[in-house]
């Protein structure tokens, strides 16, 4: 195998969070727009309950997301995870543009026939295990200030897209964080 074409690994380790990211195909804008942000949102909030895991952090910004995720069961797979929520996102934005904005298919093309259209880079994005409670929290505060970072609000409890405002106010979000698991 040609070592560009191997697969980084995916440890599902019981008792571990995931940090994940992810990012737009070619790095577009695509969640740029409220509907694609909330087709995201929703498809997170569903798999959570399919694959039983808790979200503890989360951003999206326009053209990639961070997630930080616990999954509950003993048995579970980060891969299928991430499917279950990537697919459900593309397949529903691609089929609402060929309904309602066919121009911007064009920004997803792929060049090949399947997928002819892409919301996702391809691959499964970056996947970081942790267990250390100081590493959990200065993940949770990474998530947050990427907006900030950014430029795009001052304080990281503005950002509508972001589970800061939970962590910061109580206040339940686009995608509903539970801390059961969180470790202190």
């Amino acid at each position: 195998m040609c070592p560009d074409r191997i697969k980084p690994a995916k440890f599902n380790i019981p008792g571990h969070a995931h940090g994940l990211t992810f990012s737009c195909f070619r790095l577009q804008p695509l969640l740029n727009c409220n509907y694609a942000r909330q087709l995201f949102a929703d498809s997170v909030d569903i798999a959570a309950i399919k694959y039983n895991f808790d979200v503890w952090a989360y951003v999206i910004m326009p053209e990639h997301v961070h997630l930080l995720i616990f999954p509950c069961e003993e048995n579970y797979s980060i891969s299928a995870i991430l499917k279950g929520v990537k697919q459900a996102t593309s397949q529903a934005y691609i089929h609402w543009c060929r309904e309602n904005q066919p121009e911007n298919l064009e920004t997803m093309r792929s060049g090949i026939q399947h997928p002819m259209h892409r919301f996702w880079q391809k691959g499964g994005g970056y996947d970081r295990n942790f267990w250390n409670p100081k590493e959990i929290r200065k993940q949770i505060d990474y998530i947050h200030m990427n907006p900030v970072r950014r430029g795009l609000v001052e304080n990281p409890g503005d950002w509508e897209w972001s589970s800061a405002g939970f962590w910061m106010y109580g206040k339940q979000g686009r995608i509903h964080v539970e801390r059961r698991y969180v470790p202190y």
